[in-house]
C-alpha cells in the first residue's frame, strides 16, 4: 500500500474529527479483540516524550476496544491503554506484513497475526501516551461534548452562549464546549445553517441553534461517510485521500460563486483561522 498525497489549496490544517473517526474505523477491524504482540517505537520525541518503558507495558496485551474522544484515538486493554493523537500531519496505515519504515514512520503496533498499524508523522506533533484509564487522562478530562452524540443539542449551545460575547464560529470551535469541530467543518456547518460566522453567539435564538446542531451533525456524518476532508497532509489508512473537498460549499472558495445564490464567497481571519462565508445566504 503506497501513500498517496492530494495537493489542494487547503493547507496548514490538522486532521479534524472526521479524519480521526475515519482512521479509527479503518484500524479497528485489525485491532479489536486481537493481541498486541509488540510495540515498535523508533522515535520517542513526539509532541510529548514517549514512555521509555512503554513497549514492555503493552507487549502481549489483548485489545478489548477502541474509541475516539475528540481527536484522540483510545486503545483499551484489560488494564490501561494507549492514547494516540495524529497531530498536524499524522496518519496511520494498515500493513499486512512489515516493510522497511521511512524516516517519518515513528511507531508500529504489531498484532499476533502479524498485521502492522504504522504511524507516520512528518511534523512529529502527534502523541503516543499510556494511561491506567485513558478516558480519565488529563489531556481528555477538560474536553467538551461529542458533536455526534445526543449531548450536543440546540438547548445546550443556547445555554452556553448566554453572557458570552465571542462569535458563533469561535463558540463551536471551542474544544471545552464541543470537541472536534475544526475550521473547515465549522465554516461548512454555519453555511448549511445560514448563520454568519462572525455573529455574536449570544444574539442567536434557540431555534437557530437547533438548526445549527443539525447542520453540524449532517456535515460531519457526510464527511465521515466520504472518508474525511482531504488536506495536504492527510491520508486514510488505505493510503488513499478522501473526497469530501469536492463538495465543500464555502471553505477555500474565496472569490468563487456561492452554489446557492451566485454571490461571491468572502473570507476573513477569525481567531487566527481563515473563515469563509456568503453574505447573502448567511446572516
Amino acid at each position: 500500500m503506497g501513500l498517496i498525497y492530494s495537493k489542494i489549496s487547503v493547507v496548514n490544517q490538522m486532521p479534524e474529527l472526521p479524519e480521526v473517526e475515519t482512521t479509527l474505523r479503518g484500524i479497528s477491524p485489525f485491532l479489536h479483540n486481537e493481541k498486541l504482540s509488540r510495540l515498535i517505537v523508533r522515535n520517542r520525541s513526539l509532541r510529548w516524550p514517549v514512555d521509555p518503558d512503554l513497549e514492555s507495558k503493552v507487549a502481549n496485551k489483548s485489545i478489548l476496544g477502541l474509541e475516539r474522544r475528540g481527536k484522540y484515538i483510545l486503545i483499551h486493554f484489560g488494564y490501561g491503554g494507549l492514547i494516540i493523537h495524529l497531530g498536524m500531519s499524522g496518519s496511520m496505515r494498515v500493513l499486512m506484513e512489515e516493510d522497511t519504515p521511512g524516516p517519518h514512520d515513528h511507531f508500529d503496533l504489531v498484532t499476533s497475526k502479524g498485521v502492522v498499524i504504522r504511524y507516520r508523522d512528518p511534523r512529529r506533533f502527534g502523541c503516543l501516551l499510556y494511561a491506567a484509564d485513558p478516558a480519565k487522562h488529563e489531556r481528555l478530562t477538560g474536553l467538551g461534548v461529542e458533536p455526534l452524540t445526543e449531548n450536543l443539542t440546540g438547548e445546550y449551545l443556547y445555554r452556553i452562549s448566554k453572557g458570552k460575547q465571542t462569535t458563533v464560529k469561535s463558540l463551536i470551535m471551542n474544544g471545552k464546549i464541543v470537541v472536534g469541530v475544526g475550521s473547515i467543518y465549522a465554516s461548512e456547518s454555519l453555511f448549511d445553517a445560514g448563520i454568519h460566522p462572525m455573529r455574536r453567539c449570544d444574539r442567536i435564538s434557540k431555534l437557530r441553534y437547533q438548526g445549527l446542531v443539525q447542520s453540524i451533525k449532517r456535515i460531519l456524518y457526510r464527511s465521515i461517510e466520504q472518508g474525511g476532508t482531504t488536506l495536504q497532509d492527510f491520508v486514510g489508512v488505505d493510503g488513499n485521500p478522501g473526497y469530501f473537498e469536492q463538495k465543500l460549499a464555502v471553505y477555500g472558495r474565496k472569490g468563487k460563486s456561492c452554489f446557492r445564490c451566485g454571490n461571491t464567497i468572502r473570507s476573513a481571519i477569525l481567531g487566527q483561522r481563515s473563515t469563509f462565508y456568503c453574505v447573502v445566504c448567511q446572516r
